[in-house]
């Protein structure tokens, strides 16, 4: 069976971690003797992201002190981690190679800092170094335990277009490049081990795919590969019932459908990158969720059937830091155009909407991004009154029997008998209901529905 397995932050956070990496791979080999070895895609080491645009902040603001100083701690902590990975002269190797990455950084971001601006592009460069660094690590950590692997530069072989910091992947040329520089190496016995989330332009311009990107990094990659199955090892045993910082007793899902899969992660879910299906659902790919902490536990299948078990719901999300927008005009009412004059807008200012509910004369939409909410408000004001609601929140129910029972929908409502509702929808596929309500309900919110679905009086 030949497999994508992808490493999250806290799976390579350290050297011990990095050694469970090793480990996870070594035996997924030796289980499939007669398949080619493993591809490994990895994250940045756990808070490297975080960091990293904290010095872009920086830069921006003119602190090229303080920006230069967060590079000069990552170069330690990185060193530090390859000195519990690797011995001698391949230690030498790599720490030369890490030193010389950081000090170039160092380089560009004191540059940044003088001229008191970060564009995107720079900005994808910064944030490009750690997975750069931790794929660096991991391929050296893999030769030093008798494991032939070998590095490969994400940018060499996943094209996206040059929209810095969600980019978006061009899959005829990056399968051309997969089937050039990755396939050979496992076709020859070897390891193939890239950073996520990061790619680059047709000319060669380092571009990101956005925060989390590094699941769909690996679902790219193995569509491309036509592998067997995309595995992404996190810190938990799979998909979850719900976020276990929000309901304090959820329960492994242990199969689920593509389409469950992508509505749990589009509101909420934190295991899995909303884009990850798609790769995969092209290629009807399964992906598997494991814990790379306790790789004897099965996780969560995710395949195009699901579960096929009657299972009443599969699972609750949650996405907060939400706003509302109310967007009323009273020459709405039996005019043509006026839904697609608004949503021209969003789209104008690249927003995604997730909500939607309308009236005669009104419409309501969410949306969780608002870096342009200011021009969105100004143009939509052009031809209707705005309002906005923050610090709101959205819960979602995910399950294909929502289709078959309309029961499920009554007990869902009357479980949050008490907790005011902004907005409720429910898709057209039927497989989902959102709730619209304030960011101070949704722990009461959440624990409500769990405990009405998933608690033993509902006989889970």
């Amino acid at each position: 069976m030949n497999v994508i397995m992808k490493f999250g932050g806290t799976s390579v956070q350290d050297a011990e971690a990095m050694t469970r990496v090793i480990n996870i791979v070594r035996k997924q080999w030796a289980d499939n003797p007669t398949s080619r070895p493993p591809v490994v895609v990895v994250s940045a080491m756990s808070k490297v992201t975080d960091r990293l645009v904290e010095t872009g902040r920086l830069a921006a603001e003119r602190k090229g002190n303080d920006a230069t100083q967060i590079i000069g701690d990552l170069l330690t902590r990185h060193l530090g981690v390859a000195a519990s990975l690797v011995q001698g002269p391949a230690l030498d190797e790599l720490q030369a190679q890490l030193r010389a990455d950081f000090t170039a950084l160092q380089g560009d971001v004191r540059k940044w800092a003088d001229a008191g601006e970060v564009t995107p592009a720079a900005a994808d460069a910064l944030q490009a170094m750690g997975e750069l660094a931790s794929s660096r690590m991991v391929a050296a950590a893999f030769r030093q335990q008798g494991v032939d692997a070998a590095w490969v530069d994400s940018r060499q072989v996943l094209v996206t277009d040059a929209e810095h910091s969600a980019a978006v992947p061009d899959i005829e040329a990056t399968t051309e490049r997969c089937q050039a520089i990755v396939a050979p190496k496992t076709a020859a016995g070897q390891v193939p081990v890239m950073g996520g989330f990061i790619g680059a332009t047709a000319d060669g311009v380092t571009t990101t795919l956005g925060r989390g990107g590094s699941d769909y990094s690996a679902a790219i990659f193995g569509a491309c590969l036509d592998v067997d199955e995309i595995q992404i090892w996190t810190d938990v045993d799979g998909m979850l019932t719900a976020d276990p910082r929000v309901v304090p007793s959820p329960v492994l899902v242990p199969e689920l459908s593509f389409d469950e899969a992508s509505e749990l992660a589009y509101f909420g879910a934190k295991v899995l990158h909303p884009s990850t299906i798609l790769p995969a659902v092209a290629k009807n790919i399964p992906v598997r969720i494991l814990n790379s902490r306790r790789p004897e536990v099965k996780g969560t299948m995710i395949t195009a059937r699901g579960r096929g078990d009657g299972h009443t719901l599969t699972a609750l999300a949650c996405k907060r830091g939400v706003t509302v927008i109310d967007i009323t005009s009273s020459r709405m009412l039996m005019a043509f155009g006026f839904l697609r004059r608004l949503f021209e807008v969003f789209e104008r200012f690249k927003t995604p909407v997730d909500v939607v509910t309308t009236s005669e004369v009104s419409v309501s939409v969410t949306v969780d991004n608002t870096r342009r909410l200011d021009d969105i408000i100004s143009n939509l004001r052009n031809f209707a009154e705005v309002s906005t609601e923050a610090d709101m929140a959205i819960v979602c129910i995910v399950g294909e029997n929502l289709r078959s029972d309309p029961a499920l929908f009554a007990r869902a409502v009357t479980s949050l008998n008490g907790i005011p509702l902004r907005l409720v929808s429910q898709a057209a596929s039927r497989r989902n209901i959102t709730f619209v309500l304030k960011d101070a309900d949704v722990v009461d919110a959440m624990n409500k529905l769990h405990d009405q679905f998933f608690g033993v009086k509902a006989g889970a």
